[in-house]
């Protein structure tokens, strides 16, 4: 095997992998170093997203790149109104019960889609794309602008953290919650934020999954996780982190396909998890202590 076909047929289609797993990754992150629970429906919310741009693709025609912000927009104000009616009355007794609470709502999102759009297998594209040629490397469209969405997407958050108001006091909860109160930080914009940018970016993760692959009621849930592996690998709490994480992830799982069947992938991404929270719990740059 070439070097050439090495990137082809393992590292490309890791690297675009792992990219969709860094956008759900991120979500995680955020989740966690602000909320402070592991929130397990968020698979199910990308599943969700994905099958909520297959009307507007399929019956009216839109591009997905029309529909993607769409789609973002929506599923952050379903992961709102999910908090408030789910989770907010959770706020202050221990954690593992908005963890359950998590795990009945990826339930009933996973019914509502199944209820929808049934169980079979859909795509957003017919035919056969075939990939272009860049100087050895075979790329289809699709793949190149998920990595690029997920670079842009990244950026923005890592901008609006750093550079914005609210961004700061986000970076505040997460860093001290009680000093961050005292400080006057309003706790119910924060979350209310928290939950917008995660939202979103589980619509992200969804569509870009869907585009690059297919759409079932299952995705979500096959593909949490490998998102929880990144966002521990990466460190908790770290957007960069996660985007690490995601990456790794993706590029081992494609790459474990030369010792092991296709079969074990998915185990790849338990594996990295488990040898992570022996190893180093706080992750590869130092994020949250689980």
């Amino acid at each position: 095997m070439t070097l050439i076909d090495f990137l082809n047929f393992y590292i490309v289609p890791g690297v675009v992998l792992g990219s969709i797993y860094a956008l759900g990754a991120v979500g995680i992150t955020l989740v966690f170093a602000i909320l402070r629970y592991a929130h397990l429906a968020h698979g199910d919310l990308a599943t969700l997203g994905a099958f909520l741009a297959l009307p507007m693709i399929h019956l009216f025609g839109v591009s997905i790149w029309v529909t993607l912000p769409f789609v973002i927009l929506m599923v952050a104000a379903i992961s709102v109104g999910i908090d408030r009616v789910c989770y907010e009355a959770f706020r202050d007794r221990p954690k593992i019960i908005t963890v359950m609470a998590s795990l009945g709502v990826a339930l009933m999102i996973r019914a509502v889609v199944q209820v929808v759009w049934g169980v079979d297998t859909e795509t957003y594209s017919r035919g056969l794309v075939r990939p272009e040629d860049y100087f050895g490397l075979r790329l289809r469209d699709r793949e190149i602008y998920t990595v690029l969405a997920m670079i842009v997407l990244v950026v923005a958050l890592q901008l609006f953290l750093s550079r914005s108001k609210w961004g700061k006091a986000m970076r505040a909860m997460s860093d001290n919650p009680n000093l961050a109160l005292l400080s006057g930080i309003d706790n119910r914009k924060v979350v209310m934020l928290t939950w917008i940018i995660s939202g979103g970016l589980c619509a992200a993760a969804g569509i870009f999954l869907g585009l690059n692959t297919e759409l079932k009621p299952m995705m979500g849930w096959s593909m949490l996780l490998p998102m929880f592996a990144a966002a521990i690998l990466g460190g908790v709490g770290r957007v960069e982190g996660a985007v690490l994480g995601g990456l790794i992830v993706g590029i081992v799982e494609e790459l474990s396909v030369l010792v092991l069947p296709s079969e074990y992938k998915a185990a790849m991404a338990f594996a990295i998890l488990l040898v992570m929270l022996l190893v180093r719990p706080t992750g590869l740059l130092r994020g949250k202590v689980l």
